[in-house]
């Protein structure tokens, strides 16, 4: 377990999860948004120094996403799936598969709780092996999530 921030990252030996917590300083239906609204999404995703492009962010049951992301020294790396189900301001779940390794669909779970006026939100991956979850975190899958959480966070102060 790391704790960086407000950001808890969870990923036990053996397990095919990975479990990010953040606590955000508020409300709800704001995080939600933040987290769900296309224009904002390229403003938090991501580790610094890199920039995410939505192609696509149709967020309904059976709707599509797909994102680019643009690192520093030109590389492109893409990411896409299908929301399954879509609960605001409580639930989402999708399908999230990066290109770069075709046919390993992760099962992406993020829930938003409200806490006293702040707002907890898990996201949980869940890979199809164990092997798949620890070839993962080798990518500094863990940083970038870290990261996001911490642009995240930026993001709701500049909008609260």
């Amino acid at each position: 377990m790391t704790n960086h921030n407000r950001t808890t990252v969870v990923a036990e030996p053996g397990d095919r999860k990975v479990i990010f917590t953040c606590v955000f300083d508020a409300p709800r239906e704001l995080v939600w948004r933040v987290a769900t609204e296309p224009t904002l999404v390229p403003e938090w995703l991501g580790p610094r120094g890199y920039t995410t492009t939505v192609e696509e962010m149709d967020v309904r049951p059976g709707g599509t996403w797909r994102y680019v992301q643009h690192g520093p020294g030109g590389g492109e790396f893409a990411f896409h799936g299908a929301y399954k189900t879509v609960e605001p301001p409580e639930r989402l779940t999708y399908t999230f598969e990066w290109e770069g390794t075709p046919g390993h669909v992760i099962l992406e779970t993020a829930t938003f709780e409200e806490q006293d006026g702040a707002t907890k939100m898990t996201v949980t991956d869940e890979f199809e092996t164990a092997g798949d979850r620890d070839e993962a975190l080798l990518t500094g899958m863990e940083v970038g999530a870290i990261e996001s959480g911490d642009r995240f966070a930026e993001v709701l102060k500049q909008l609260k």
